[in-house]
Parts: structure tokens; C-alpha cells; sequence
């Protein structure tokens, strides 16, 4: 593997001054590539001593983690306080990565032209209100708004996190600083639901936004004082064009997916499907013709590139979809509190940081190959744990499939997101970090929106075939609104319930069976995306030593 990022020089970390005081200065000593020109005002700038380095590295792993404790929802709470179908709520979990994942490619490129530590200010900056509007929310449409907010925000922050880490750090410092921001930065979406779980034992489901508020304050005081004002900032135009139609193009395949399964919205969604394909169009078009297009093609089709992004995407979509779907089955089939359903989740989140130290030794010793077969191994079996999860399974198997799945995001992550960083110049760092972060976030929302989907078809079937099954003076006295609260989620039956409490046990028990059949499906669709992953990998990703040759051609492809 190439130990030298492209457009910066060797070292294991480079020397510079940070902070409010830093001037726009190069690296004292640093060499431009050849066939380039030294830029100082957009040089990176250094990092004094390992003190500092890892206060800078630290500083953004926590912004980073304002963007993925961000993700934790209490939809079960939120479902039953505000009424919402099963559709509904897939809206609110995915609403914020909709906002993130349609923004983080134009947002990445502004960054990179204007300023990687300004676009981290106002992210995080416009992550407090957006959460405080979350936390106070007084409808669901509101809610959904508020999480649509508050992904803009992570939006310009998160990518930001990685283009920095990259600028910043080098050869072997670099790898284990992205396997680091990797593993804590996914262990915090898997922590995020213990905070949320711990603070519905006091308060009200509107606490579990509350949260990004203090973390999103630190991260702020953080970043204005130890990170660099430039760090390796590009001076091309930015392609305002493409980047509109990258955030139609995002937008509108979220959209379309998470709007199928909700009743009456059939024309919207083939509107935005149909949407989807033309900015799809659109925007392959205007990247081929830009002379400094967003999304450069060129280099998206390198081989390590575009299998990395894939890989990261089915991995990083895999973790998503199995919270979202495992925290629901915990508390609606199990019967978990909020806070034991977040507490269940910890082996996951303590592997996916314990196992990176151990994926950035891999990755220099055996090359990213291993690394993200091993992932996806480990991934695929966390998965069939999951598959065989039913009504009075106990903790032991909940949390084995929890375990594999965080060693396995730990052990695939890192690489993934190090090797699109990896065959990207650092000038383009937010290209990279963009298409790092839409592996997690365009992944997570794809998963959970096509994983939900399938969960909410599975479970309002099981109830259309048992309704078909009842006597038929039994039917008659079923009103059409009382069925389609039973259909439309398992807080609805829980409502319905209530106002029938002679039949409550038999309807908590279909419901139950409703959700476990709908689980089992939308987990058995997961396992198949990870056995594709794996499969793609392996025939595509090169081995240890072809990966090396291929980074060094594109240091030499971009020194040009």
C-alpha cells in the first residue's frame, strides 16, 4: 500500500500551527509533486508534536460523532406518542441521513475550495438548532423536518471530519488515524441508542435529540481551537451544476424508496423514481463535460476506488439496517425498554472500536483485500445470528449477532473508506470523504429504507391474510379503521389493543408474529446485499501486492 497520500510529503505526521492563530502557510519543508506548483494558502497545515496531532484527531472524531450518535432514533417511543404508521417512522429514521446523503458530495467539494474548517464550523454550528427543533418537536411532520435539518448540518461537518484526517496525517500515522475515525465513528452510532435508551427512563421521547446539543457545543469549542484553518484546500471553480443535481439525484432515490410502501403514494414515488433517472442522466452527463466536475469519473473508476465505495456501502448499509431493525424487534417483540434495547447493542459498539487498531495492522500487513473479506464474513454470519432471532429468543443470541456484526463493520470499515481515501488526489479529499460518508449515510439509507419497506409490506400482509381468515360475522364487526391501524404498525396494534382489552393478548401475539415474519424477511434481503458484497470483493479488489502497484500508478497518474 502506498504510504504516501498524494500531494503531500512523506512523514509520519506533518509540523504546523493550528488553531485560530495558524497562518494560511505551507508545511515548513514540504515539496510539492512534480509537475505541480507549490500553493501556500491551500497548503496543509501542520500538526505540532503527537500532542497535538492526536488532540486534532480526537477534536474530530467527536464532530464526526455528532453526526452518528445523530442517528439513534426512539421510533417505538415517538410511535406511540405521536400515533405514526410504520411508513411514517421510516420517514423519521431516514430523514436525516436523506439530509446528509443527498448534501455530502456538493458540500465536500465547497469544502474543499472555501475552507475544510469553515464548512466543519457552521455544521456543527447548525447541528444545535436543528436538534433543539427535534427535541421540541410538536408534530411528526415537524420531527421529520427537523431530522432533514439536522443531516444538512452533519452534511458539512462529517465529510469534512475525514478530508481533514486525510490532509492532515500521513503513511502508516494515516491509516491508523482513519481506521480509528472509522471504528469510533461507527461505535457511536451503536451507542447512540444506550444514551437514548438511558434518558426514556426519565424523560420524554424528545431527550433522545436533546443529546446532540452538549456533544455538538464541544466539538465546537474543540474545532476553533486546535484545527487548522487550511488543510490542503483546493483554488479550482466548483461545479455549482453538478452539485444541485447531485443533491436531486440523492434525494429523489431516498424519497422514492421510503415512499413506496406508504398507501396513496404511488404516483409520488414513480414521480421521484423517474426523477431519480433523469438527474441519474444529468449528472453523468455534466461530470463528463465539466472542465473540474464534481465527481470526477476518471478517477471513480479506478479499480480501488469504486469496489471500496461499493464494499462500504453494503457494510456500513448492513450496520443501519440491522439497528434499525433489531431495535425495534428488541422492544416490540421482546419487550425490552428502550434503555435495554441500547444496552443490548454494546458488544457491537465496543468491537467495531476494539477491532480497528487490529483492520489498520491488517491493512499494512496483508493489504485492504483481507481486510474486507474478513469484514464481510464476519457481517454475513452476524446476519444468519439474526435470522434465527424469534419471540422469547434470549439475550446470548441477541448478543453474539450483535458482536459479529460490530467486529465485522470494524474490521471492513476502515479499509473501505482508507482505500477510496487512498486512490483520490488531496485535492480532491472531499470527493474521497464524500464518497466515504455516502457509503455510510446513501448505504444506511437505502438499507433502512428498502429494509423498512419490506418490513412494513411483510407485517401489514400477515394481518391482511389473517383478517381474511376470520368468520365473517367477525369481519363485519372490524371497522376499516381499525384494521388499518392494526396494518400500519406495531404501535398501531398496541393502540387497538387498548380499546379492546378482551382481545389485547390475542392481538399483541399477531402482532408479534407480523413482525418477526416481517424481520426474518427484511433481514434474509440484508444477508443476500452482504453475500453480493463479498462476492465482489473477492473477484474484483486486488491482492496486497497489486494494490500497492496500482496506488503508486495513481500518485504518478496525478502528478501530472
Amino acid at each position: 500500500m502506498a504510504e504516501q497520500e498524494r500531494g503531500t510529503p512523506s512523514g509520519a505526521l506533518p509540523e504546523t500551527v493550528t488553531g485560530p492563530e495558524a497562518a494560511e502557510t505551507a508545511v515548513p519543508g514540504s515539496v510539492p509533486e512534480l509537475g505541480t506548483a507549490a500553493v501556500p494558502e491551500t497548503a496543509p497545515t501542520a500538526v505540532q508534536g503527537p500532542l497535538r496531532g492526536g488532540m486534532i484527531l480526537a477534536t474530530l472524531i467527536i464532530s464526526a460523532a455528532v453526526a452518528n450518535i445523530n442517528m439513534a432514533v426512539a421510533l417505538p417511543s415517538i410511535g406511540q406518542a405521536l400515533g405514526s404508521s410504520q411508513a411514517v417512522l421510516n420517514m423519521v429514521a431516514v430523514g436525516f441521513t436523506l439530509g446528509l446523503a443527498a448534501s455530502v458530495l456538493y458540500l465536500g467539494a465547497l469544502a474543499d475550495r472555501f475552507g475544510r474548517r469553515l464548512m466543519l464550523l457552521a455544521g456543527l454550528g447548525l447541528s444545535i438548532p436543528a436538534a433543539a427543533l427535534a427535541t421540541w418537536a410538536p408534530t411528526i411532520e415537524v420531527l421529520i423536518v427537523a431530522r432533514i435539518i439536522g443531516g444538512l448540518a452533519a452534511g458539512m461537518a462529517f465529510p469534512t471530519t475525514l478530508s481533514l484526517v486525510t490532509a492532515l496525517f500521513r503513511g502508516a500515522r494515516q491509516v491508523s488515524a482513519i481506521a480509528l475515525w472509522s471504528g469510533i465513528g461507527a461505535g457511536a452510532s451503536s451507542l447512540g441508542p444506550v444514551a437514548v435508551g438511558a434518558l426514556l427512563t426519565r424523560f420524554w421521547w424528545g431527550s433522545a435529540f436533546a443529546i446532540t446539543i452538549p456533544l455538538a457545543v464541544v466539538a465546537l469549542v474543540l474545532s476553533l481551537i486546535y484545527v487548522p484553518r487550511r488543510a490542503g484546500e483546493s483554488d479550482q471553480p466548483v461545479d455549482h451544476v453538478g452539485g444541485f443535481v447531485s443533491v436531486l439525484l440523492v434525494g429523489s432515490v431516498v424519497l422514492a424508496i421510503n415512499l413506496a410502501p406508504i398507501p396513496g403514494n404511488r404516483s409520488t414515488t414513480l414521480i421521484m423514481a423517474g426523477l431519480a433517472v433523469f438527474a441519474m442522466v444529468g449528472f453523468i452527463v455534466r461530470q463528463r463535460r465539466a472542465p473540474n466536475p464534481l465527481f470526477d469519473l476518471k478517477v471513480a473508476r479506478r479499480r480501488i476506488f469504486w469496489v471500496a465505495a461499493l464494499a462500504g456501502i453494503i457494510a456500513f448499509g448492513a450496520l443501519m439496517g440491522a439497528l434499525f431493525i433489531g431495535q425495534q424487534f428488541l422492544q416490540d417483540v421482546l419487550g425490552y425498554s428502550a434503555l435495554h434495547a441500547g444496552l443490548a447493542i454494546l458488544p457491537s459498539a465496543l468491537l467495531m472500536i476494539a477491532v480497528s487498531p487490529l483492520a489498520a495492522r491488517v491493512i499494512r500487513t496483508r493489504g485492504s483485500k483481507t481486510a474486507l473479506l474478513a469484514g464481510f464474513s464476519l457481517l454475513a454470519a452476524g446476519f444468519v445470528a439474526m435470522l434465527f432471532w424469534r419471540e422469547g429468543v434470549g439475550y446470548l443470541h441477541v448478543g453474539i449477532a450483535y458482536a459479529l456484526i460490530g467486529a465485522g463493520v470494524g474490521m471492513g470499515g476502515a479499509p473501505a473508506s482508507r482505500s477510496v481515501m487512498g486512490s483520490v488526489p488531496v485535492s480532491r479529499a472531499g470527493m474521497g470523504s464524500a464518497t466515504t460518508d455516502l457509503q455510510r449515510d446513501l448505504g444506511g439509507a437505502v438499507m433502512q429504507s428498502v429494509l423498512g419497506a419490506l418490513l412494513s409490506i411483510r407485517y401489514a400482509t400477515f394481518f391482511t391474510g389473517a383478517f381474511s381468515e376470520l368468520p365473517p360475522e367477525r369481519q363485519q364487526d372490524l371497522s376499516e379503521q381499525t384494521a388499518a391501524m392494526l396494518k400500519s404498525s406495531f404501535g398501531g396494534a398496541a393502540h387497538v389493543a387498548k380499546l379492546y382489552p378482551g382481545n389485547a393478548a390475542e392481538i399483541m401475539e399477531a402482532a408479534r408474529q407480523a413482525f418477526t415474519q416481517g424481520s426474518r424477511l427484511a433481514v434474509g434481503v440484508g444477508l443476500g446485499f452482504l453475500l453480493l458484497g463479498l462476492a465482489i470483493t473477492a473477484v474484483y479488489f486486488p491482492n496486497a501486492g497489486k494494490e500497492h502497484n496500482l496506488n503508486e500508478a495513481y500518485e504518478r497518474e496525478d502528478a501530472r
